[in-house]
């Protein structure tokens, strides 16, 4: 299988699902990530070594393939959404993707919400063009700091509905990769602390029965023979 990972910004691929990442591609599965706001300018604390940052970050988890626009920094709502659809298509079309991750359409930044908009509708792809075979998931990653923050009450809330093992190797692989991320990571109780992150992969594991997880809502499943 061939996952891409779209995100908003660097560091939303392995807070989402950095750990899934890393035991995909050990399973012999391919992963792309493909990052909307390759500058994440309005970032607090921001790195002036992003980009080295994000590469240090994926190599630990074994992404070799990376796909970047340059979209505006908690301004996507103001890129038309053809354009954001478009980078995505063309991604998926590279890659030959088969599913896609991506952020929840209810979390509380802007980016996700543009990111996870414009991936629904790039998952139509097939239905547009006759030599682009149709997505066989959509899976919605919960980000700490942000989708816990769904306090929109007209939105539905992040469902965990999918559960993917990660055991503590794992989970120390995706710690490992946030803490490439310099300004990121922060001291508890924030939610993008290590031991708040550990304590979600230890409560998504004994709600599924399993030894740490990462938890994900599949919104879109083709079953093929």
């Amino acid at each position: 299988m061939n996952y891409l990972v779209v995100v908003a910004h660097p560091d939303d691929e392995v807070l989402g699902a950095g750990a899934t990442i890393h035991k995909l591609i050990k399973q012999g599965n391919k992963v792309a990530v493909a990052i909307m706001v390759s500058q994440a300018a309005a970032r607090k604390d921001l790195s002036s070594s992003l980009a080295e940052d994000e590469k240090e970050a994926l190599d630990i988890l074994g992404v070799t393939k990376t796909y970047h626009a340059d979209f505006p920094n908690i301004k996507m709502n103001t890129v038309p959404h053809l354009e954001l659809v478009q980078f995505i298509e063309k991604c998926i079309m590279d890659f030959k993707a088969d599913a896609i991750i991506t952020h929840h359409p209810a979390d509380t930044n802007n980016d996700h919400v543009m990111t996870s908009y414009a991936a629904q509708a790039a998952c139509r792809l097939f239905q547009r063009r006759d030599d682009v075979p149709g997505l066989k998931e959509l899976l919605y990653m919960e980000v700490p700091s942000s989708t816990e923050w769904s306090i929109d009450s007209s939105a539905n809330d992040f469902r965990a509905n999918t559960y993917f093992e990660v055991g503590r190797d794992g989970l120390d692989v995706k710690l490992k990769a946030l803490a490439a991320y310099k300004g990121v990571m922060r001291a508890y109780p924030h939610p993008r602390s290590n031991e708040a992150l550990e304590g979600l992969a230890a409560y998504r594991g004994a709600q599924s029965g399993c030894k740490y997880a990462e938890a994900f809502e599949s919104v879109l499943r083709r079953i093929v023979e």
